[in-house]
C-alpha cells in the first residue's frame, strides 16, 4: 500500500486536515500524521483532535514558537528525519504557516511529490510571512489543490498550470457539516450571547498584534462599539500576550475569554451579526453563513467577498472599523451570495485525484 503523510501544526491546519484525514483513509489510503507543535496550547491544540476525530499524531514534533527562522528552520531538521525512517511515496501540506513551507521544503528536497491543500492564495504582499509561505510552497508542489477559481487564475498568472485543479474548500465542507449537527443553544447559552445580537471579533495575525499602534488602534475599536453592540472575543494567546505588553485594556463591555473549541466557534459565528476579524479562515466561515464582515487588514486573500459586497476590507484603523460596522448594521442586505467554495465535496475530490493520478 502506497504511503501518505500529512503535515500539519496549526489551528487552521487541524481543521482542514480533520475532513481530509478522514476521506483519505475512507479510500483505503495508508495516511501518517505529523503535528509540528507550532500550536501546542491545549486550546489551540488538543481539543481540535478530540472535537474533530482527528487521528492522534503518529509523530509530535514539539517545535513550539519563536522566530520565523529558527522555528522554520527547526521544523525543516524534524521533518527531515520522518521522512527519511517512513518514505512516504507522497508528502500533504495545508495552507499558509511556517509548519507549511517546511513540510513542502523537506519534502522537494528528498524528491518526494508534494500536494498543497489551498492552493493558489495571494494578499501580493510580501511583508507578511503567510505570503511567502504560500509563494514558495506553491512554486514546488506537484499538487496544487484551489479552492475558488480566483486561486486558479492567481497560479496561471505565475506560470503554474500544471497539476491545479480547482477542488474547492475543504473548510466549506467541514463547516456545513458541524453547522448541521452543532447544539447551538447550549454554546450561545454558555457564552451568554443571544443570536444575532452581538459581534464577535478574532484578531491574531501578526501585522496587528505585534504593532502597537495597531493592536490599540483595534483595541479602542471594539471598546467604543462595545457601549452600542455586544462584543465577544475569543483571543488567541499571541494577542492576549501582547495586548498586556502594550499596556492596553478592554472596556468591561468587551468579553474577552478564552480560545474556543471549532464546533463552539461554528455556533458562534453563525449566530453573530457580523464579525471582526484578521483570519482568512473566520472570512470564509462567516460568508459561509451569510453574516457581514469587517476586516482589520490592508488586503485580504479572499478578494471575492470583499467585492461581492459582504465583507468590508478597512485597514487597523478605529474610525474606520466603527463607520463600517455602523454602516453594515444600519442597512437591510439586499446582497447577492454567491457560491464561490464548491459543492462540500472538496475532500472526496482531493482524494479521488491522489488515488488515480499517483497510485494507479
Amino acid at each position: 500500500m502506497k504511503k501518505v503523510i500529512s503535515i500539519v501544526g496549526a489551528r487552521p491546519q487541524f481543521i482542514k486536515a480533520a475532513i481530509v484525514s478522514k476521506t483519505l483513509r475512507d479510500c483505503g489510503l495508508k495516511e501518517i500524521l505529523v503535528h509540528t507543535g507550532q500550536h501546542y496550547d491545549v486550546n489551540m491544540s488538543d481539543v481540535f483532535f478530540d472535537e474533530l476525530n482527528l487521528p492522534k499524531p503518529d509523530y509530535y514534533l514539539g517545535i513550539g514558537s519563536g522566530t520565523h527562522g529558527y522555528q522554520t528552520g527547526r521544523m525543516l531538521m524534524e521533518i527531515e528525519k520522518v521522512l527519511m525512517r517512513e518514505l512516504p511515496d507522497l508528502v500533504i501540506v495545508y495552507g499558509d504557516t511556517n509548519t507549511t513551507l517546511a513540510g513542502a521544503l523537506a519534502s522537494v528536497k528528498l524528491h518526494i511529490q508534494l500536494a498543497h491543500v489551498e492552493a493558489g492564495l495571494r494578499s501580493f504582499n510580501k511583508r507578511m510571512p503567510e505570503e511567502i509561505n504560500r509563494v514558495l510552497t506553491d512554486h514546488i508542489s506537484d499538487y496544487l489543490f484551489a479552492p475558488t477559481a480566483t486561486a486558479v487564475e492567481n497560479l496561471k498568472r505565475e506560470g503554474i498550470k500544471n497539476g491545479v485543479y480547482w477542488v474547492g474548500d475543504v473548510m466549506f465542507d467541514l463547516a456545513t457539516q458541524v453547522a448541521r449537527i452543532v447544539d447551538e443553544k447550549s454554546v450561545l447559552e454558555k457564552f451568554r450571547v443571544i443570536p444575532k445580537q452581538y459581534i464577535l471579533v478574532t484578531i491574531h495575525r501578526a501585522e496587528n498584534t505585534d504593532d502597537a499602534r495597531n493592536l490599540s488602534e483595534i483595541v479602542e475599536a471594539l471598546n467604543e462599539l462595545s457601549e452600542i453592540y455586544s462584543v465577544i472575543f475569543p483571543i488567541h494567546p499571541r494577542t492576549l500576550k501582547m495586548v498586556n505588553k502594550f499596556n492596553l485594556s478592554f472596556s468591561k463591555h468587551v468579553k474577552v475569554i478564552e480560545p474556543v473549541s471549532y464546533k463552539e466557534m461554528i455556533a458562534l459565528e453563525k449566530n453573530a451579526r457580523l464579525i471582526i476579524t484578521d483570519s482568512g479562515g473566520v472570512q470564509r466561515e462567516a460568508y459561509f453563513f451569510k453574516v457581514p464582515c469587517v476586516i482589520p487588514r490592508n488586503e485580504t486573500e479572499w478578494v471575492e467577498l470583499v467585492d461581492s459586497g459582504w465583507h468590508k476590507l478597512v485597514g487597523p484603523d478605529k474610525s474606520k472599523i466603527v463607520s463600517a460596522v455602523l454602516d453594515v448594521l444600519k442597512r437591510e442586505s439586499q446582497l447577492e451570495w454567491i457560491n464561490f467554495f464548491g459543492e462540500g465535496d472538496a475532500a472526496i475530490k482531493i482524494a479521488k485525484i491522489i488515488s488515480q493520478n499517483y497510485y494507479r
